[in-house]
């Protein structure tokens, strides 16, 4: 699908809407986009590709079936086999402390990890340690004022994070998987921007909203609007040479 388009939006959307029933459908066609976003900047096949923090595996199954050496390192072994069996040559390992040597990765993928991890910028520095001068780093979240940034809560967590969960797990009659604090926390637009340019070792091609159909660089470009609008940043980095 073109990216940015209104079609690819309402698809995209309406998977998400689909993913309580449907996660496998849903995470296959967030895949596929996100391998076609690499890919206009880079071709896939022949690289190396390291997804951290994939889940289930769907984005490095993309990335292989384009011809790519996709590894996947999962720091939760519930998330590996949440839905099916992961796929081959997966490692459980923390994305702030990666089993790999320097400059090992073509391209270093991370989709909707950051606003899961306490320390960002360490969780980025690990990120760009591993890919190699030149290459790419793919990096998405969900923002903390986004409509989505309580997750399964939201849009709630605009009442405040404790409440929101408490009316969750009212509602649902189970436990909430993310708790503020623990495994979610209030990651920013407009801080993330600021501390990724400001480093000398990476590069930004592209901070834009992921899942916009208009003028996806736009939104992010404007202060407190884009903590709301942007819904999920992505930014494209190059590591410096």
């Amino acid at each position: 699908m073109k990216d940015p388009s209104l079609r690819r939006s309402v698809a995209l959307f309406r998977g998400f809407l689909r993913e309580p029933s449907d996660p496998g459908g849903f995470y296959a066609l967030l895949a596929r986009d996100a391998a076609d976003q690499l890919e206009r900047y880079e071709p896939l096949a022949g690289r190396v590709v390291v997804d951290v923090g994939g889940g289930g595996g769907h984005f490095t199954e993309e990335f292989r079936r384009r011809g790519a050496h996709g590894y996947l390192f999962e720091p939760d072994p519930r998330e590996l086999t949440a839905t099916r069996p992961p796929p081959e040559g997966a490692v459980l390992a923390d994305g702030y402390l990666l089993p790999l040597a320097d400059g090992t990765a073509d391209i270093c993928f991370c989709s909707n990890v950051l606003e899961h991890v306490e320390d960002p910028g360490t969780f980025l520095s690990e990120l760009v340690r591993v890919t190699r001068p030149g290459g790419l780093i793919y990096v998405s979240f969900t923002n903390w004022l986004s409509p989505w940034g309580g997750h399964e809560w939201a849009p709630w967590h605009y009442l405040g994070a404790d409440r929101a969960r408490r009316r969750h797990e009212r509602r649902t009659g189970r436990p909430a998987k993310h708790v503020l604090g623990d495994n979610l926390f209030r990651v920013h637009i407009g801080p993330t921007l600021r501390q990724v340019r400001a480093r000398d070792d990476v590069a930004v091609l592209s901070a834009r909203a992921r899942y916009w159909p208009f003028l996806p660089e736009l939104v992010t470009r404007v202060p407190l609007l884009r903590e709301f609008a942007t819904w999920n940043l992505l930014l494209i980095l190059r590591r410096c040479p």
